[in-house]
Parts: structure tokens; sequence; C-alpha cells
């Protein structure tokens, strides 16, 4: 038995730079992973089986082949097939929600099963892209930039200890329709330092730079605008944003603890959460 972590991927800029014939929109982003997550466990068995619990298990109950499963079936097919495993989910993170939930489940499920199964690692990158436009950063699950489609990682600049508030108002969000609303001109890509010395120079840094779906997410779900205020009037916040395409929002914090008691100030019918960064993982495909 394999157990993998699915850690919340949050998006600390989000550029929309550009859009391909195709429709797929180009990105720029500087992405972090927190430390709450799913987990993903595998172990050999004749066929595909998926089970799942956890508080946010429930969301996922109508879907009949979510994306570890989906995740699963092609890096077997990509793989040669006469491959299969039992998995099991523990869903602690909101579905649609804009921290890569389902990516990072499909992700865990690829680092997973290529151990489990014996397959090299560079079929599994070249199973994540169909995925889901998260899945290649996730499959990384430390802090990267991201281009292209979602495709493209390269190394963060070097960052400062800092803690983060996860909040969601209880709105899934869906993310096409998020993108389909991009209206107007795109961004640049960012142009980003080296590395920063502590959160409060990375917070300001941070602040001239935006989540380009933020506007029109906002005006799919007014709550996101609560949620940020809520957000941005914590003791000791650095900076409130949106990530991904909502609806969750984040505030940078100076640590993780202070993160964790600025949690528990929020409203409690909100799905909330205050911690530092995840460990990133000892080899990442």
């Amino acid at each position: 038995m394999i157990r993998e972590a699915a850690p919340a991927k949050v998006n600390l800029f989000l550029h929309i730079t550009g859009r391909r014939p195709d429709g797929y929109h180009l990105l720029d982003s500087l992405v972090v992973f927190a430390g709450i997550e799913d987990t993903v466990t595998v172990a050999a068995a004749p066929g595909f089986a998926l089970s799942m619990d956890g508080p946010e298990a429930p969301a996922l109950s109508a879907e009949a082949d979510n994306l570890v499963l989906r995740a699963a079936r092609g890096l077997a097919d990509a793989a040669g097939g006469g491959l299969a495993a039992a998995l099991h989910l523990k869903k602690n993170l909101p579905v649609a929600s804009g921290i890569g939930g389902g990516s990072a489940d499909a992700a865990a499920t690829l680092r997973a099963l290529t151990t489990l199964w014996g397959v090299g690692p560079e079929i599994a990158r070249r199973v994540a892209p169909a995925l889901g436009a998260d899945v290649p950063a996730c499959l990384v699950t430390r802090p990267l930039r991201m281009s292209g489609i979602g495709e493209v990682t390269q190394p963060a600049p070097a960052l400062p200890d800092f803690g983060l508030v996860l909040a969601n108002p209880r709105v899934p969000i869906a993310t096409p329709a998020i993108f389909r609303a991009v209206k107007g001109h795109f961004s640049g890509p960012a142009a980003l330092p080296e590395g920063w010395a502590n959160a409060a120079s990375m917070a300001a840094d941070l602040a001239r730079l935006t989540n380009d779906l933020e506007a029109p997410a906002i005006e799919t779900c007014p709550a996101i605008a609560q949620v940020l205020a809520a957000l941005a009037s914590l003791p000791g916040a650095l900076l409130a944003r949106m990530s991904g395409s909502g609806a969750t929002c984040f505030a940078i914090m100076p640590d993780a603890a202070s993160a964790e008691r600025a949690a528990s100030l929020l409203p409690p019918s909100w799905w909330r959460w205050g911690g530092g960064l995840a460990a990133p993982p000892a080899a990442p495909l």
C-alpha cells in the first residue's frame, strides 16, 4: 500500500497572457502548496476500484468517474495496459474551489501508481497535461512558476517563511465559465526577483500583480468579495487575493502560527484553514 499527499495549490498571482487559436488561455503564475491536503492511497488489485471518505467526500459522490480514476486509467493505458489498483481518496479540500483539489488528487494518484507499478516517471509526466492544466504543477508539488497552459513549470524565486489563511464561502465555481468570462486586454508576464528576504517584501511585490480571474469570478459569485474583505482585515494580513478561478481566497501572513490563529476568526460556515506551506516531496516527478 502506497500513500501520497495531495496538497492544496495556491496561485499567489495569476496573469492571463494570451489565448491560443484552440481557445486555451496562456498563463503566468507563481504557485505554492499549502499544508492542507487530500490523501490518495493505492494498493495492488485485480481491477480498478475507488473508495472515498473525508469531510468533503460527499460533494464527489455523484461523480461516476472522477480525476483519480481517470489518472489511474490514463497511466495504465500509457504504460501498456494490463495494470490495475484499488484506490482510496480522503477528501479534505473543497470541490471546484480554485485550489486544485481534483488536480492534486490526480497528480498524487500518478505519483503513487508509478511507484506501485514500477512505471517510469516520464510516462506520468506525459499523461498529466491531458488530465487538466494544474496537474503538471501538482506533480511537482513544490513552489514553482507555471506558464503555457499550465504544462510549463520552472523553479520559483527563493521564498521566505510565511503563512497562509485559506477561506472558501462554500460556493463551487466552474472553471471553464470563469475563463470564458475573461474580457479585455491580456496581462504581460510578471517580472519577479530572484527571491525575497521576508514575507512583507514578497507580499508588497505580489500586490502589484493580479489574479486576472478575480473580477469575472466575483461577478459570478459576489460572496468572493466578502471573503477577500474578511481576509484583508485579519490581524497581520499582508495580502488578500483569490486563488485560481475561485472561490477560495487566501491571505499571506507573517508566519504559520499567526495564520492558524487568524483562520479561527473567520465565519465557521466557511471552509477555512491556516498554517504554513506543505513539505516538498523527497522525489517529485
